[in-house]
């Protein structure tokens, strides 16, 4: 019995593989392993590794020592802790970021959790629970689904780390950060988090993993933090997919990007 189960299992396999090639998710190009890229989309990628920032996680181009922080981090420090991004925002990253947020390729989840896994093992080994930044109702329910909130589930399921994708809400319907410079961008997400007290137990006293897909200027990591931090928390920490660079940073805040 065992083996007639482990034969239809390879067979069941093997047809998926036959009606369901795997492909390159960035360029729908054969590939060997399904939630996989090409070498040509590979090489459109730039994983941050050390040096870094150790608070804002921005790339050195060469090594500063240990603990040297970036001048935006000094400049102005942020209220969250330590921000790691798995790659830098940019060719490939975007678009695997549009394709889950705007395409509905939610098949794209464990690919990008796996690399954020990655970047915030020392985070997540730290943590004592993973918060996803929300979205207001109505552009859930437009959209369908949180594409934070799945990155989250995925990264704490895999991590062995508690998940509370209700501990904070999103009460004000902000407009869209695209096209906004940094001044704007602080004011549309003012006062928009908040814990409610039935969910201040999920916080309080806890170190929070933040989760979400882009870090732009940062204002929705501040707003958000300072929101966990009001309902209790001991510390934040943020966790993305992609950051933007030190020139994109600049060009978003001054709004010509």
């Amino acid at each position: 019995m065992h083996l007639f189960k482990r034969g239809r299992a390879a067979i069941s396999s093997s047809l998926g593989r036959l009606l369901f090639p795997a492909v390159c998710a960035g360029c729908q190009s054969a590939v060997t392993r399904a939630g996989s890229v090409c070498p040509e989309c590979w090489a459109k990628l730039r994983f941050i590794e050390r040096p870094y920032c150790e608070v804002l996680g921005l790339p050195f181009s060469y090594d500063l020592g240990k603990g040297f922080l970036s001048a935006e981090a000094i400049a102005e420090p942020p209220p969250f802790a330590r921000l790691r991004a798995a790659v830098l925002y940019q060719d490939l990253a975007s678009h695997l970021v549009t394709a889950l947020k705007y395409g509905d390729r939610t098949d794209l989840v464990p690919l990008m959790a796996g690399w954020m896994r990655r970047a915030g093992s020392e985070l997540l080994t730290e943590a004592d629970v993973v918060v996803p930044v929300p979205l207001h109702a109505g552009r859930l329910w437009r959209r369908r689904f949180n594409q934070s909130a799945e990155l989250g589930r995925h990264v704490a399921k895999h991590s062995g780390v508690a998940f509370a994708p209700l501990a904070l809400k999103r009460v004000k319907a902000t407009r869209s950060q695209v096209g906004l410079g940094q001044k704007q961008r602080q004011e549309n997400v003012r006062g928009a988090f908040r814990v409610a007290d039935p969910r201040r137990f999920e916080i309080e006293g806890r170190r929070v993993l933040l989760i979400d897909d882009v870090y732009t200027t940062g204002a929705t990591a501040a707003s958000a933090t300072r929101a966990l931090k009001r309902a209790g928390a001991r510390d934040v920490d943020i966790l993305v997919f992609a950051r933007v660079g030190p020139g994109l940073s600049s060009a978003l805040a001054s709004g010509t990007a």
